[in-house]
């Protein structure tokens, strides 16, 4: 098991920042990729539609001139977010886009098509998808995905129900490529604990709302610092498929996070106004948000990722 060529030695950390809707924008990304993460957005972020190829202008001139400035110490790549969905009708227009910009990693989520992994490898990019299962982990490799991230229990936004241990160890059975995984993590320790379990690096969102850069409401990221596990609601209630919420910002709508009612999945929205509005006024948030006491920016973040993960490193290997 390794990294992908296009991430080896170019980590700081074996980290790749999730996509966050809404919250995810060029400061944001450029701080992780500068501090040494993957840094993402998810395309949907830019709107209206138009403004995507501005922003991977803004991404690729800030991090060429960090490079630039700081030969011995380059960023790392960033990556687009796609939602491969019926609901999302600026995917092909949005993925021509990253094919012009020779976007370097593309994360794909709610759906695996072969045409959207071939666009991508037109230019020598690469496709890590995110699935819940095994099942949907051998879909995404099969139709031409290059590596997987597996999203388990506790993971913010749309996230699954298995344990990591059980879903890495599934998926881990049939497939040496790139795998990271994700779920509850924020913590170097954790990242740590990760690879440990098989994968090749931790994806982390909910700890990066809390920073300085994210396009978060200041209420949002206080909730994310008061936040702890028990603060968080699993439900399908908003967009049709089931996400982790912050329990705060559903009773601030309104409703009983103890009663909420099912929603129909044949309703899922993810790319209309309707589903910005509900990550809008919802708080998306994993389980792992009761190690986030601050908000502080992206880079003093991956600053204490890294020296707890060196920390973790020391005490279990304390020869090497």
């Amino acid at each position: 098991m390794a990294l992908p060529i296009i991430l080896k030695d170019r980590l700081r950390v074996p980290v790749v920042a999730a996509p966050l809707f809404i919250i995810s924008h060029p400061p944001l990304v450029m701080a992780q990729c500068k501090a040494g993460i993957v840094g993402s957005f998810p395309a949907l972020n830019a709107r209206p539609a138009a403004q995507l190829d501005e922003w991977l202008h803004e991404i690729k001139e800030g991090l060429a001139a960090h490079d630039r400035e700081h030969p011995d110490r380059p960023a790392a790549p960033f990556a687009v977010n796609q939602i491969v969905h019926k609901s999302n009708d600026r995917l092909q227009a949005d993925l021509m886009v990253c094919v012009k910009h020779k976007v370097p990693i593309v994360i794909t989520s709610l759906g695996a098509v072969p045409e959207v992994n071939e666009a991508v490898h037109s230019y020598g990019g690469i496709v890590l998808h995110d699935v819940i299962n095994d099942r949907f982990a051998r879909s995404a490799i099969r139709k031409g995905a290059d590596g997987l991230i597996a999203v388990a229990t506790g993971a913010g936004g749309h996230a699954g129900t298995l344990s990591p241990f059980a879903l890495v160890s599934e998926i881990r059975r049939w497939f040496d490529g790139p795998l990271f995984l994700s779920g509850a993590i924020a913590t170097g320790g954790a990242v740590l604990a990760a690879e440990a379990m098989g994968a090749d690096g931790a994806y982390i969102g909910s700890a990066f709302i809390a920073t300085e850069e994210a396009r978060a409401a200041p209420a949002y990221k206080e909730g994310i610092v008061a936040g702890s596990a028990s603060d968080i609601v699993y439900t399908n209630l908003f967009t049709g498929i089931h996400g982790n919420y912050l329990k705060a910002s559903i009773e601030a709508a309104g409703l009983d996070p103890d009663k909420l009612p099912e929603s129909d999945p044949s309703a899922m929205n993810f790319g209309g106004s309707s589903a910005a509005k509900a990550w809008k006024d919802i708080w998306g948030s994993g389980q792992g948000i009761g190690s986030v006491d601050a908000v502080v920016p992206a880079a003093a973040l991956v600053d204490r990722l890294a020296d707890e993960y060196a920390a973790a490193r020391r005490r279990l290997f304390p020869q090497a």
